[in-house]
């Protein structure tokens, strides 16, 4: 018996990532100057080899504390823009792979359920992605951080909940981590805490990133 995200992931023909295949995507030029920041950044002051990468969306990219968060762990900020899944495969020779890392943490996805994408879909870019990764560093962790909640786009929690839900299976199914940040945030009520957002609502402000700290620290390797 096939459970009801395993159906979604054979349905979406993602069954063909586990052999390792890499869809191209186009690049989407917008991103090019951001994405050559973070290459000028690091020919500037490269980062050790086999560090843990984080990259993703913007909430990434705002994580301006990562490094004074995880003092014992040698990371890697490459996050980039409102960018897509789809964003990060596109750069993928550029954002995931340099330095050999021995672990990627990524946070994506929620801007794709925000443009119309269906969970269906993003899901089928997560595990592309994910296969991509086990293809070029088969030794590397892979963690994916949930979506998360915010007041800007609570009137998509439906869709984020079903990513979510099967993100989570879809990760435990092929051994990946799945840190989930959506419960932590809450407030009472069940509904996001609104003390934890800088003013657009969507994004995180310092206590935001307190909560994610605390969440995503146990998941972390070992690199010092």
């Amino acid at each position: 018996m096939f459970t009801p995200v395993f159906r979604v992931v054979r349905a979406c023909g993602l069954l063909l990532v586990i052999g390792h295949l890499a869809v191209a995507e186009p690049v989407a030029e917008r991103w090019e100057e951001e994405v050559a920041r973070i290459e000028a950044r690091e020919q500037a002051a490269p980062p050790p080899a086999g560090a843990i990468v984080f990259t993703g969306s913007s909430s990434i990219r705002l994580w301006k504390s990562l490094a004074e968060d995880f003092p014992q762990h040698a990371v890697v900020n490459r996050g980039f823009g409102g960018s897509q899944i789809s964003d990060l495969i596109a750069y993928f020779d550029r954002l995931v792979t340099p330095g050999q890392p021995r672990q990627i943490v990524i946070y994506s996805g929620t801007n794709d359920l925000s443009a119309g994408e269906e969970p269906a879909q993003v899901l089928a870019d997560l595990a592309t992605l994910s296969g991509m990764i086990r293809a070029a560093l088969p030794d590397a962790k892979l963690a994916w951080i949930s979506a998360a909640p915010n007041p800007a786009r609570w009137s998509q929690r439906e869709a984020q909940q079903q990513f979510n839900g099967w993100a989570r299976a879809y990760c435990e199914r092929m051994g990946y981590d799945f840190i989930d940040v959506w419960e932590p945030m809450l407030g009472e009520g069940g509904e996001p805490t609104r003390d934890i957002y800088i003013g657009d609502k969507l994004h995180m402000n310092d206590a935001g990133y307190v909560i994610w700290r605390e969440v995503v620290g146990p998941y972390l390797i070992e690199t010092k």
